[in-house]
């Protein structure tokens, strides 16, 4: 790994669903994809080959075209699947960006005819393109599903300042990816980003952007509202493990090589589609 040796000599701080996180210094450290996939909360016991170099190279791709938007912790990229990034203060908040109401927003959305203080126009479908997109910050579980909350709780974890910055840049963000995934075929139905202060209290993007582990992709010719369209992120692991009757609550089982196959096909077709729609309108 050039100067820095091998991604296995540096400890690891932290270990997620999916991801690592290794110390490097006190200024860096090392953010690396494993081909891991969690659904339900649980992690698979079976990896999907090659993963997490399709998750880092959507991050960079994002990283890349963003930063007029908002500076990035990407400082290089090492191998296929690690990146070499900016240590950051993490905002305690998760912010999310919705364009269509789906999700856990289609759920609130039933409940109180509102997706985290919005209110909304009556008699929305599942999947409707929303009337604009909208914030909708959500709260960072260590365990369990992370936790929709209004922009007035977001504001008293964070301060008001803070917050009205996050969701300039999320928006700003979100139009960005949205525009470039209709010119690959695909709507960006919601996704969210992770963003913290750098050395120099500047707000930065950090953690991944716009990949189907953090967004739901759609292919634009298969939408319809009133129903949840196909996928390019695990929702079809989803489906499997639903129609298979798993309950959720024992140890997952051992994906089929079609499954693996599956998912793996849709993560790269997602990348493919992204890649060459950008070569085609100039990176």
């Amino acid at each position: 790994m050039s100067a820095l040796g091998a991604v296995t000599d540096y400890p690891v701080i932290l270990e997620g669903k999916v991801r690592q996180v290794r110390e490097v210094d006190s200024d860096r450290l090392l953010l690396v994809a494993t081909d891991r996939i969690s659904a339900y909360d649980w992690i698979m016991p079976t990896p999907i080959p090659g993963k997490g170099g399709i998750l880092t190279a959507m991050s960079a791709f994002w990283f890349g075209i963003t930063t007029d938007i908002v500076p990035n912790h990407l400082i290089a990229l090492v191998g296929d699947s690690a990146m070499l990034v900016k240590r950051l203060r993490m905002l305690p908040i998760e912010c999310v960006a919705r364009g269509y109401l789906v999700g856990s927003g289609w759920k609130d959305y039933q409940e109180t005819g509102a997706v985290c203080g919005h209110s909304l126009p009556p008699g929305l479908r599942q999947a409707d393109r929303l009337p604009r997109p909208i914030f909708t910050p959500a709260t960072k579980a260590t365990e369990g599903h992370d936790m929709n909350i209004s922009r007035d709780a977001a504001a008293e974890i964070v301060g008001a300042d803070v917050l009205a910055e996050a969701e300039r840049i999320t928006l700003a963000l979100y139009a960005r990816a949205a525009e470039r995934c209709a010119a690959a075929g695909m709507i960006l139905a919601d996704t969210k980003f992770e963003l913290g202060f750098d050395a120099d209290g500047r707000l930065t993007l950090g953690d991944e952007a716009v990949t189907p582990d953090s967004s739901r992709l759609w292919p634009a010719d298969r939408w319809a509202p009133g129903q949840s369209p196909p996928s390019f992120d695990k929702q079809y692991l989803r489906d499997w493990l639903d129609a298979i009757g798993w309950d959720h609550a024992s140890p997952p089982p051992e994906l089929p090589d079609d499954v693996v196959e599956g998912t793996r096909s849709r993560y790269i077709e997602a990348l493919e589609r992204l890649t060459s729609s950008a070569m085609e309108v100039g990176g």
